[in-house]
């Protein structure tokens, strides 16, 4: 049964030191470095400059880390309704700071993450229809959705004609 009763986005401590603690970024940098279609460079205190980004939910170029929200591609909320409520701090910081599916952070333009908010496919797909089929298919691989619901949310979307994103 799902319940928000009780959430918080601080029930999930993120950007911790990432998958490599010793190079001194956190887990939002570690990705946009992953995620970099023109690596930046790597100042002081893992400090990004220049560099750039293909936000493909909305198919946008951006060229400031700044611009750049990193998605968690299953809501952190959604996690919570879906059973994260019972998890550990330490489970749920895992899972807020995830690199180990390519999907579950994901480095978009901030608008087009919020204007996601905590809403699965059945109530939000990214403004850009070439990108419908992507965002589906990868919230429906990423490790620690919520089973049901998510076969409700690609059902739904399945059915939505791609005009109603």
């Amino acid at each position: 049964m799902e319940s928000r009763e009780g959430y918080t986005r601080e029930s999930f401590r993120h950007w911790n030191a990432g998958d490599n603690p010793t190079d001194g970024c956190h887990t939002r940098a570690e990705v946009l470095l992953h995620e970099a279609v023109q690596a930046p460079t790597i100042a002081a205190n893992c400090r990004l400059e220049g560099g750039s980004w293909y936000s493909y939910y909305d198919s946008v170029t951006v060229t400031s880390a700044a611009g750049l929200d990193i998605d968690h591609m299953v809501p952190l909320a959604e996690a919570w309704d879906s059973g994260a409520s019972g998890w550990t701090a330490q489970r749920r910081e895992a899972y807020a700071n995830d690199q180990g599916q390519e999907a579950s952070l994901v480095a978009v333009t901030a608008r087009s993450n919020r204007s996601k908010a905590d809403q699965d496919p059945a109530q939000w797909l990214p403004p850009a229809a070439d990108a419908h089929c992507r965002y589906a298919t990868e919230w429906v691989a990423t490790p620690g959705s919520p089973g049901t619901r998510i076969a409700r949310s690609a059902d739904a979307v399945a059915q939505r004609p791609a005009s109603s994103a």
